[in-house]
């Protein structure tokens, strides 16, 4: 088994010292790191990068070909850990002589050492593993105003003490699972590109503390309604709706590609987009109408027909109720003579 050991909150000082682990090579831009790995040992990337209110982000997404344990040392702060596993699977103990627990694909965890505990990640060998680690810190949490995220944070998880150790795993979620996709699809550079992360980053951050909230209080009934197979076969139809939004897709033609009952469709669609099957159709063509408006010479008639509808005025109604103006509205709006009349 290899071991790496990280003896810093840091982000410059973890890519410096995972690179000492593991090889490859840290390229900086924009405020983020990025580790790139390419050997016998270990192919794939961890990108990482620091916000306000003391917090960072670590995404892993790596196949080793021996299993590696990550000891992330603890010697005088307690940050709190918000992990989600987008593949693969992920374990931790605290120490060396803990259980192990289980971290599994589409599941959350919020994790705390008790001073001088280490945290420690287990990825098994030959397993893509993806893995999105949000880690805020709370060491200077009492010299910050009492709204400040990480204060928020402490209070919540060390309101009676701060001397154990804290391990919660979370329900099945597919919403935070494409709020992830979000971030990793974020196009813009520099500090737009920034300040949009920081943004997705606390929405996630928020759902896995409702999450753990709703756990707690056994409100929420969404976590075993689905098995680990129709959240997958959701998952996949999900995208390839995204991917061609234009087709004619149906219950009964969705259902059969799937293998999903027409109830367990509408189920696992309310669950991770809070809308019907058809509902998503829509807004997913409704989104595309959108991009073609602004990145296309077709017209408004064209653009109706590339995305699947029959009718343009109906098109033209919910398109409305999207973009607050009319197609027509929203394509002078991008034209270079509106925006600089």
């Amino acid at each position: 088994m290899k071991i790496v050991t990280i003896h810093t909150d840091k982000i410059k000082n973890i890519f410096e010292e995972l690179t000492l682990g593991l090889g490859g090579k840290i390229t900086f831009d924009s405020d983020e790191y990025a580790l790139e790995v390419n050997s016998n040992f270990a192919k794939g990337t961890i990108v990482g990068s620091s916000f306000v209110d003391c917090i960072s982000c670590l995404q892993f997404d790596m196949v080793f070909s021996e299993d590696v344990r990550i000891n992330i040392t603890n010697p005088d702060i307690s940050p709190v850990y918000f992990a989600y596993c987008s593949k693969g699977n992920l374990s931790h103990s605290f120490g060396n002589s803990d259980v192990e627990r289980k971290l599994k694909k589409f599941q959350t965890a919020i994790v705390s050492s008790k001073q001088n505990e280490s945290n420690v990640l287990f990825f098994e060998k030959n397993m893509n593993t993806k893995v999105t680690l949000i880690v805020v810190g709370t060491q200077n949490a009492e010299s910050i105003q009492n709204n400040s995220l990480n204060y928020k944070v402490k209070k919540t998880f060390f309101e009676k003490s701060s001397i154990s150790n804290f391990f919660y795993i979370g329900s099945y979620n597919l919403k935070i699972a494409e709020k992830i996709e979000q971030l990793n699809g974020i196009t813009q550079n520099g500090i737009v590109r920034n300040l949009l992360k920081e943004g997705i980053l606390k929405i996630i951050l928020a759902m896995e503390i409702q999450q753990h909230s709703d756990d707690m209080n056994n409100s929420s009934k969404e976590a075993n309604c689905l098995t680990m197979r129709e959240m997958e076969e959701i998952k996949r139809l999900s995208d390839f709706i995204k991917a061609n939004p234009e087709e004619q897709f149906t219950i009964k033609s969705l259902s059969k590609k799937s293998g999903l009952s027409p109830n367990k469709l509408q189920e696992g669609f309310k669950m991770i987009h809070d809308r019907t099957v058809n509902d998503f159709i829509t807004h997913m063509r409704i989104l595309k109408a959108e991009i073609l408006i602004r990145n296309s010479d077709l017209n408004i008639s064209e653009i109706v027909y590339c995305i699947g509808f029959t009718s343009r005025s109906y098109f033209s109604k919910i398109f409305k109720q999207k973009f607050n103006c009319s197609p027509k509205e929203y394509k002078f709006s991008q034209s270079p003579l509106a925006i600089t009349a």
